[in-house]
């Protein structure tokens, strides 16, 4: 396999034809999740710029393909996406992975995708296996709403700024964490955040798969000889609403009002509104007739 890492600037196509980027979603660990879609996309792209070309290697190995690579990570983005961009605009088609799952989420390819949206350059989207979204399903915790909150920093200063911003935070939060910061990180969690529920899921798709629905002291006690093993996902609990301020009648009457448009009459909109409100429905109804 080639792999090509060519400094020089891309030939005149003869055609003012723009090219294309294609974000394409690769397995998060079980290869059997790459779509045939993804898969074709690869076979049929011009180059493949990927986050480490060794990993992008294997997947393009164990599918047969063969195709023009060059590297694209986070301390080259600066001059590789310009580069990558000039071909684009050449013309040609660039498809980008990452290690694992979607390029441009915690990831360098969201400058390239950046610098497209700036230079009219089309960019598609392969979906795929997402760790974020299979851990939020799998952890028990509410997933109506959450926030990917990515790594933390290892920052003393950006750390401490990022665990105080989230302190407050209702939506189940979710992060990624290497095995090697896993004990720090889950110390620092629970000194910032006290006792909340977590799911620590592991090697998501991957033979040792593994979840555990505890809570954030256990879990920080369950990892403190700092022997983890895997790639994880943490889901935790947010924070307990503050309850809603009581609301006035005015406000309620409001609410009423709403309903009276869609057609109930007074007596109706009252009631209604009250249900919502937690306002008597006699000093909705008395307050609306005084209108």
């Amino acid at each position: 396999m080639e792999n090509c890492e060519q400094d020089n600037n891309p030939q005149n196509t003869g055609t003012n034809k723009v090219g294309k980027l294609i974000l394409v979603c690769t397995p998060i660990g079980n290869m059997g999740d790459f779509s045939p879609r993804g898969e074709q996309n690869l076979r049929d792209c011009d180059f493949i710029a990927a986050e480490d070309t060794r990993v992008a290697l294997k997947l393009l190995n164990k599918f047969q393909i063969k195709k023009p690579m060059l590297s694209y990570f986070e301390h080259n983005k600066r001059d590789k996406g310009e580069y990558i961009c000039n071909r684009m605009l050449g013309g040609e088609v660039c498809c980008l992975v990452s290690d694992a799952g979607m390029p441009a989420i915690s990831d360098p390819g969201e400058d390239l995708v950046a610098r497209c949206a700036q230079l009219g350059i089309p960019v598609e989207c392969v979906p795929g296996p997402s760790a974020v979204v299979a851990a939020v399903a799998l952890s028990g915790l509410p997933s109506g709403r959450f926030t990917f909150e990515g790594f933390l920093s290892m920052s003393k200063k950006s750390r401490f700024e990022h665990l105080q911003s989230i302190v407050s935070e209702t939506r189940t939060m979710v992060f990624y964490e290497a095995p090697h910061k896993l004990r720090a990180t889950l110390r620092d969690l629970y000194n910032t955040l006290g006792e909340r529920r977590i799911s620590v899921v592991r090697e998501i798709t991957k033979i040792h798969e593994e979840v555990i629905r505890t809570t954030l002291s256990e879990a920080a006690k369950l990892y403190s000889s700092g022997n983890a093993k895997g790639e994880f996902v943490l889901v935790i609990e947010g924070a307990t609403p503050a309850p809603p301020p009581e609301m006035t009648v005015e406000q309620a009457v409001s609410i009423a009002s709403g309903y009276l448009e869609d057609g109930m009459s007074v007596s109706e909109a009252a009631k209604a509104a009250a249900a919502d409100t937690g306002v008597k429905k006699s000093d909705i109804y008395k307050l609306i007739c005084e209108k």
